[in-house]
């Protein structure tokens, strides 16, 4: 009889090494395969120091025609594997329940094939932000893809946090999208790095936004409420 295969998510934290979980840590640590959706992540480096063995579905990137595609393709394969009697964790980067596509696609198909499923919380950038902006969340926080920045409403009663501003033609796009609530010049804040060494937390004028040339995976934009009620 087949031994039943199962499937372990957890979380590489929002940046440097020491802000992923113990037990996220135990899961890795384990004996089991370790897949990654991206080895493209700050404490990669030190999981591989330390000669965790693992691959990832980077090259899966090229091949896919959308991120939707892509997504769906890796939650896909995962699930196989379990079907096949694997034991497998899944690593993604910040928290598994925090903008993580694969993880609900994936979800989804464990349930509904009745397949073995443990989601771990972890920490995501998210949290690195309250403390980092001097914020509360219960205050009120609106939390975006900048590839969704068209859901903003035109005044909106709370700060907003875009994430996934992973490109200068994603902040261009989400530049656009904001001038129709924004002045060219209200201020906004560029989120970069959060959570590691060099962390940059700088505010710009909303025209700059597609100017900045460390803009990558690790960039995040912040608006406060009062940038809106003051334009």
């Amino acid at each position: 009889m087949k031994e039943a295969g199962s499937i372990t998510v957890v979380g590489l934290g929002p940046g440097r090494f020491g802000l992923i979980t113990l037990e996220s840590m135990a899961a890795m640590t384990s004996g089991k395969s370790i897949l990654l959706r991206t080895a493209i992540h700050p404490s990669v480096a030190e999981i591989r120091r330390r000669g965790i063995a693992f691959t990832s579905y980077d090259a899966w990137y090229e091949k896919a025609a959308s991120f939707e595609e892509l997504y769906h393709a890796i939650a896909e394969d995962l699930a196989a594997r379990v079907r096949a009697g694997e034991a497998v964790v899944y690593a993604v980067p910040g928290s598994p329940f925090v903008a993580e596509r694969t993880v609900l696609f994936l979800r989804d198909l464990c349930i509904k094939e009745g397949l073995a499923i443990s989601i771990l919380p972890g920490m995501s950038f998210v949290e690195t932000l309250y403390g980092v902006l001097g914020i509360d969340p219960v205050a009120g926080l609106l939390i975006l893809d900048a590839a969704d920045a068209a859901h903003l409403p035109l005044n909106p009663s709370t700060s907003v946090l875009f994430t996934q501003v992973y490109s200068r033609e994603i902040a261009s796009e989400l530049k656009l999208a904001l001038m129709d609530r924004l002045r060219d010049e209200a201020e906004v804040i560029y989120l970069h790095n959060i959570a590691l060494p060099d962390e940059s937390v700088r505010p710009i004028p909303l025209y700059e936004l597609d100017r900045q040339r460390d803009t990558d995976h690790l960039t995040s934009l912040f608006i406060a409420r009062t940038t809106f009620q003051n334009d």
